[in-house]
């Protein structure tokens, strides 16, 4: 039997004192500051208002900062944005297009860097292309795709239309993929053809095929080409709902 009484408090024998501050040539690079976190510390909400007010481009300015009723929180809740302008037009706008937004290395050794004016493009063209499917504001469209660069395009064009995204992990069958829809109602699947793993081209097609015997309310398919060419292998495409990624997206105009 425990020699405390029950529901005593846990006794702490040894407190760790010790802390490992980073070097001096670093901590002179850091974003964070002690000046910063004094700021913070002193009043969050003026601090985290005027943060989101410098970083931040918004539709429609917020005049509340926190609402807070425990165990909730909401920032912002009268303002607006959209989420692909702030991850990638204000990079545009601000002269940065030419930067790096990443660099991707994938299988089998292929590699792509990707600059904001790329994804701009991509992004503005991909989102089209959805609308071209019907996608509006409000709508849900699932992504079941390999990781490849399109899948951030993908996300982005969503956020661009107000659309949500779910993304399904692409190691999933038929059937989980199918629930997500399901469960999500999304008018739109983007997939892909396939995808590499190991060195060695999986087929995904295939499997969302199947998955969309049972979901009714796809209208449409964006299929994205992965497979190599000297991958062997063809690829099932229903006339009317499916649409290669090459055909659709790049018809599009950016803007």
């Amino acid at each position: 039997m425990s020699d405390h009484e029950q529901g005593s408090g846990i006794e702490t024998f040894q407190a760790e004192g010790l802390s490992f501050p980073p070097a001096p040539a670093m901590a002179a690079t850091a974003n964070a500051t002690a000046e910063l976190y004094a700021q913070a510390a002193a009043d969050p909400q003026a601090f985290w208002a005027d943060q989101a007010r410098a970083l931040l481009t918004w539709r429609t300015p917020f005049t509340k900062t926190l609402e807070w009723e425990l165990p909730f929180a909401t920032w912002f809740a009268d303002g607006t944005l959209n989420v692909a302008e702030n991850c990638v037009d204000r990079h545009v706008a601000a002269g940065r297009g030419e930067r790096v937004a990443f660099h991707w290395v994938g299988e089998p050794g292929d590699r792509r860097t990707v600059t904001y004016n790329d994804l701009y493009r991509e992004v503005q063209k991909t989102a089209n292309a959805l609308k071209a499917l019907g996608v509006q504001q409000g709508d849900r469209v699932a992504i079941y795709m390999p990781m490849v660069p399109e899948v951030a395009v993908a996300m982005l064009a969503c956020a661009r239309l107000g659309a949500a995204h779910s993304v399904v992990f692409s190691g999933f069958p038929a059937n989980a993929l199918a629930d997500r829809i399901n469960d999500a109602e999304a008018k739109v699947l983007i997939t892909a053809d396939g995808g590499y793993r190991k060195g060695t081209f999986f087929e995904l097609k295939p499997i969302a095929d199947e998955a969309l015997r049972s979901t009714p309310s796809i209208t449409g398919v964006l299929v994205y080409r992965r497979r190599r060419a000297e991958t062997s292998g063809e690829t099932a495409m229903h006339a009317g709902r499916d649409h290669w990624w090459s055909d659709l997206v790049d018809a599009q105009v950016a803007a």
